[in-house]
């Protein structure tokens, strides 16, 4: 799959990489009985996994799993609260902390304690009535060309503050919040950072930004692809807030061999996102939606996620791919804002940003 659809994330709010010291998981296909039917999984559209990954489970269980791709995930989250009353599936992939209270709040996920969370570290467990169960999660950061800071003379800058400074006017990308998900993550990270009240506010630092020629786009693809200059990029800005696995992304996806990837990490920011799962009040196929639950938890899944969509497993013990052990390692610091901070806020931050940023 292009870089440009499996960087899509979406998540949230602690610090450092899973502790991996937690049991392993059971082989949940092989220690669960078979069950037949026909079971829907709602998703956003960036979902993917290897169709034998699928066909694996539809073989041991005797059923058939059909994918709804329903939008992003705003989009797809609204479009399963309005058939609440009539589910159009049975499991809904795809919320993420930036939408966990709101889809809690909506009463359509129906509890599900699996037995595989046992294998989940328990900081991607926002949702302690397991009405939403962890399967994924990814960081947002700034990438950097290292090709076009090093001609220039440049060191990649350690703060956020540096960003507003002259050194780097006209060089960074964002992308609007009120339309991209890496572009909400980003401002949610300055405003944990910044906070509301402080001397320096995350207005404040959006109003230097602004000031410092910041580039806003629509959407982390024209970002990426059309103003950065890194080499999957074609324009003239060295820095863009993309996602911490796409220098892994970049080898793995490079025509020629690379030792080394030709972007960087910043290590002023990274804010995680973590993606859910739930079983939707409703469903005639309650058994089955376990069953398929507890396999996207087990390893033949979670082992998949990485190279399928550029995310992390949730999966404790789920074994990474060579290219992320040598180019994805988990940022260690993460800013912060609660989801339901986030619930309360979401549309008057992003209202407040578009006043500072675009009028």
């Amino acid at each position: 799959m292009r870089l440009r659809l499996l960087l899509l994330l979406v998540l949230l709010a602690a610090c450092g990489a899973p502790d991996s010291s937690v049991p392993p998981t059971p082989n949940i296909l092989t220690d669960t009985a078979p069950a037949a039917g026909r079971l829907v999984v709602m998703t956003h559209d960036s979902f993917n996994i290897s169709a034998e990954v699928i066909e694996a489970f539809e073989a041991q269980s005797g059923a058939t799993i059909e994918l709804l791709p329903a939008g992003d995930t705003g989009s797809a989250l609204n479009r399963a609260i309005l058939s609440r009353s009539a589910p159009l599936a049975d499991i809904f992939f795809g919320v993420d902390n930036t939408f966990l209270s709101r889809a809690l709040d909506a009463d359509i996920f129906t509890p599900y304690e699996s037995p595989a969370l046992a294998g989940v570290p328990a900081e991607l467990r926002l949702d302690t009535s397991n009405r939403l169960l962890p399967i994924d999660y990814g960081f947002v950061t700034i990438n950097y060309d290292r090709a076009a800071l090093a001609d220039a003379g440049l060191t990649p800058p350690t703060t956020l503050e540096e960003l507003t400074s002259d050194a780097w006017r006209g060089k960074l990308i964002v992308q609007n919040p009120a339309t991209s998900s890496p572009g909400l993550a980003f401002l949610l990270a300055t405003i944990g950072h910044f906070g509301e009240e402080s001397d320096y506010t995350w207005q404040a630092y959006w109003r230097d930004l602004r000031a410092n020629d910041v580039l806003v786009t629509e959407g982390w693809e024209d970002a990426y692809y059309t103003h950065f200059s890194g080499s999957s990029g074609q324009g003239p800005r060295p820095l863009v807030v993309s996602y911490s696995t796409s220098p892994a992304a970049e080898v793995f996806f490079s025509e020629e061999p690379l030792s080394e990837p030709p972007t960087g990490n910043l290590a002023a920011l990274n804010f995680r996102q973590i993606e859910f799962a739930g079983i939707l009040a409703g469903t005639q196929q309650r058994a089955l939606a376990e069953q398929f639950i507890d396999y996207m938890l087990s390893r033949p899944f979670q082992e998949d996620i990485p190279l399928q969509m550029f995310v992390y497993p949730a999966l404790a013990d789920a074994t990474l791919p060579d290219v992320f052990v040598a180019h994805a390692t988990p940022p260690q610091a993460s800013d912060s804002v609660s989801p339901e901070q986030i619930e309360q806020n979401r549309e008057r931050w992003i209202n407040e940003w578009t006043t500072i940023v675009l009028r």
